[in-house]
This record gives C-alpha cells, sequence and structure tokens, in this order.
C-alpha cells in the first residue's frame, strides 16, 4: 500500500525528533531530574487534553522556540535549551493535530527553570512581608518583643521561620492541583475553558497559597514548632488541604466552562518551519557542547586579584582571610540560594549603599551564628543588583559579568 506524502514527511519529522533528544540527552535527563513528575504530567495533559483550536499557535511557540534558543546559544543556557526542546515537542503535536492545550502550556511553564528562578527570586521578599503581617496580626493577641526579618522574638525566646514555609514544591503541587480540577471539570463538561478562565483561576491558586502559608506561619509560631519534625509537616499539609485544596473545589464550580470543541477541518500540514526550528535546535544543541570560557576574573578589582584564591570549580574562585569569605562566580542565580541549601537561615534581604553604589545585603544565621553577606553583580568596574539586567549585558554585548559575594561575622560599616 502506496503510503501518503503527508505521512512520510510525519516519519521524517518523529525521526528528526528522536535525533535532538538523543543528542541532548544529557540536559533532558538533568532537566527531568528535578521536576521529573511534573514535566511528564505536563506533556501527558497536552497530549491528552488538548483541544483543536482556530488559534493559530504556531506563531508563538516559534517565537517563544526562537528566544529561548537565542539565549541559550550566547548564554549556554542548558535549562532554557531544555525549555525549548519541550516546546518544539508541543509544536510537532499542534503541527499534526491542530490540537493545543492552554491548561498544559501553563503547567509547563511552572515545572521550567524559568518559573523557579523567578520563584526563588521573589521566595525571600514574599517570606518577609507574610512574616510582618503575621506579626501585626498576632502582637494584637500575644506578647511579641521585637520581629527582625523573618525571627520573632516572643518571651526572650527566638522563633525562625524557615524557608521551607514558602515552598516551591507545594506552592507547584497547589498549581498542579488545579490543572487536574480543570482538566477533569472540562471532560465532565466536554467544553473546554478560554485562556481568561484559565489564567483567573490560576491567579486565584497563587492567593489561596499566600493565605495557606500566612496560616500556616501563624500556627507554626503559635504551636512554637518551628523545626523540621512530624507536627511541623502535618501542619503545613492541613494548612494546605484547609485553604488551598478545599477552596479549590468549592470554586471550580462557579467556573463553568463554554467552548465547544471545533469540528474536524482539513489541516494544511507545513514542513518547512519544522526543518527550520530543527536546524535552530541542532545548531545550538552542538554549541551548548563547548567549553565556554568564562573570564570571571578579567579587570578584577587588585584588591581581589592581590589575595591568594582557589577555584572551587570552574565556575567559582574563592578567596578566604581572616574574617570574611568572599566567591567570585559566574552569575547563575541569587547567592542565597545557595545559602539556604547550605542550612542557613534568611533573616533580612535588602539593597544599601555602599561606596554610593547600590548592592544586595543579607543578614543570615546557622547554628546560632548570624553572618552578614553582601554580594552584587558586575560588569567591569560597574556593579548591578539585576540578574536580568546584567544577563542583558552578556547577552548583546558579549561582556563578561561576575557576581561577588563577601560574607562575615560583623556587620561592615
Amino acid at each position: 500500500m502506496k503510503i501518503p506524502t503527508t505521512q512520510y514527511e510525519k516519519v521524517i519529522i518523529i525521526l528528526i525528533l528522536t535525533f535532538l533528544l538523543a543528542i541532548n540527552y544529557p540536559i533532558i535527563a538533568a532537566g527531568m531530574d528535578s521536576n521529573f513528575f511534573g514535566v511528564f504530567f505536563s506533556i501527558l495533559l497536552f497530549l491528552f487534553a488538548g483541544r483543536k483550536t482556530t488559534l493559530k499557535m504556531s506563531y508563538p511557540l516559534l517565537g517563544m522556540i526562537f528566544i529561548l534558543e537565542l539565549i541559550s546559544y550566547r548564554l549556554h543556557t542548558k535549562t532554557l535549551h531544555f525549555q525549548a526542546l519541550t516546546l518544539f515537542i508541543c509544536f510537532i503535536y499542534y503541527s499534526f493535530t491542530r490540537k493545543f492545550s492552554f491548561i498544559a502550556f501553563i503547567c509547563l511553564f511552572l515545572f521550567s527553570s524559568i518559573f523557579d528562578q523567578l520563584f526563588n527570586y521573589l521566595t525571600v521578599e514574599i517570606k518577609q512581608a507574610l512574616c510582618y503581617n503575621v506579626y501585626l496580626t498576632l502582637r494584637n493577641f500575644i506578647t511579641i518583643d521585637k520581629i527582625e526579618g523573618v525571627n520573632f522574638y516572643i518571651n526572650n525566646a527566638k522563633i525562625s521561620i524557615d524557608t521551607a514555609c514558602m515552598g516551591l514544591s507545594m506552592f507547584k503541587t497547589g498549581l498542579l492541583t488545579g490543572a487536574f480540577l480543570l482538566t477533569l471539570e472540562e471532560r465532565k463538561q466536554q467544553k473546554f475553558f478560554s485562556i481568561i478562565q484559565i489564567l483567573l483561576f490560576c491567579l486565584i491558586i497563587v492567593v489561596l497559597n499566600l493565605i495557606s502559608n500566612y496560616f500556616r506561619i501563624i500556627t507554626l509560631i503559635l504551636f512554637n514548632c518551628t523545626e523540621e519534625n512530624a507536627l511541623h509537616h502535618t501542619i503545613g499539609i492541613i494548612c494546605f488541604a484547609f485553604y488551598q485544596i478545599l477552596p479549590m473545589l468549592f470554586l471550580i464550580r462557579l467556573f463553568k466552562p463554554a467552548i465547544e470543541e471545533i469540528s474536524n477541518k482539513p489541516m494544511s500540514f507545513k514542513m518547512l518551519p519544522i526543518i527550520i526550528t530543527s536546524g535552530i535546535l541542532l545548531i545550538t544543541s552542538l554549541e551548548i557542547k563547548k567549553e565556554q570560557n568564562q573570564n570571571i576574573l578579567e579587570n578584577l578589582d587588585p584588591k581581589y586579584t592581590s589575595q591568594k584564591g582557589v577555584w572551587a570549580n570552574k565556575e567559582v574562585y574563592k578567596i578566604v582571610t581572616p574574617g570574611k569569605l568572599t566567591y567570585i562566580k559566574t552569575p547563575v542565580h541569587k547567592p542565597l540560594i545557595c545559602w539556604t541549601g547550605n542550612g542557613y537561615k534568611i533573616i533580612e534581604s535588602k539593597k544599601i549603599l555602599r561606596n554610593q553604589e547600590e548592592i544586595w545585603f543579607v543578614k543570615m544565621e546557622k547554628d546560632n551564628i548570624r553572618y552578614f553577606s553582601y554580594w552584587w553583580y558586575e560588569c567591569g568596574n560597574k556593579k548591578y543588583t539585576s540578574l536580568v539586567e546584567v544577563l542583558s549585558i552578556k547577552l548583546f554585548y558579549n561582556k563578561p559579568v561576575r557576581l561577588i559575594n563577601e560574607t562575615t561575622k560583623t556587620e561592615l560599616k
């Protein structure tokens, strides 16, 4: 039996996709390692909950893939390249079927490195704001001596709220539950939600998450249970159930899908956009495999180069002097992520002026010892406080940028 030309083209595209996934296996394995369930669930949701749409989704998908690959090519950002590969799978599926799932697409974003970086960037500030509002509430009922960042001083005792109380996993679990409820409702009603309805429901989930964390912090303080134990986790689960799951189960009834599935129409399958996109992905895949010279010590202030340091790895230069620890590294994320990952509790994080230049100042604790950390991004001799800004400089001008982090046990004046 003769196979139609379109079928031949689809076989070729699947082979191309298989080849791209194979040469990018290390990047895919690393991307799936941290968010395996979320990414896997999102792709399954995209395949089985997609609906036929008259919207031309090829253009936004191709635009996003191109932007992600441009950044990945210039900055060797493997996590963004992984995201581009997942979008390419969605693009191929849409090209074959003309089906698209906006719920699954949002989930793919939620379980991406982009969202992880955004969440980590805002976590400290959100947690400090939540703790301050908890303080304003509880001071009307119990005696609180003072609040310092995330530390509550009650009856001469200190109670610290850990970063886990604004946890990324619980936040994602809430949004994933919302996606499941939306999909279940669509199946039940045999109709589909509009983009506005989906985004509104996601916004409600974000608000519910903040409310859940607010009451979780209140409960932990009242029970004086801020250490990691069974009661601590039980309080978290109960707050998650009462302030996120139950409200979502009620609110989903107010959201009624009204969009009917469009009837099957002849599809015009275009091979050229997929071939061009495959070429872009292949070029970026080969470029990322090349060794990149970071040049993080280029044009460095002499006060650092005059001190003897060691390379902790290819991207981190470490200088240890009496009373001070200095790290010079490639700017990937805020140092707070490394500090909290090593067991430090962030008490306060804010921008300050030092020598008429704006930098970040962080108070943190570990084993009841207080540390003071000062950090900034640097390009040439100029200091920056925005990761987006320095990465934009590197992206468009290919100038070396670095992150400098100085930590001491005494606050510098």
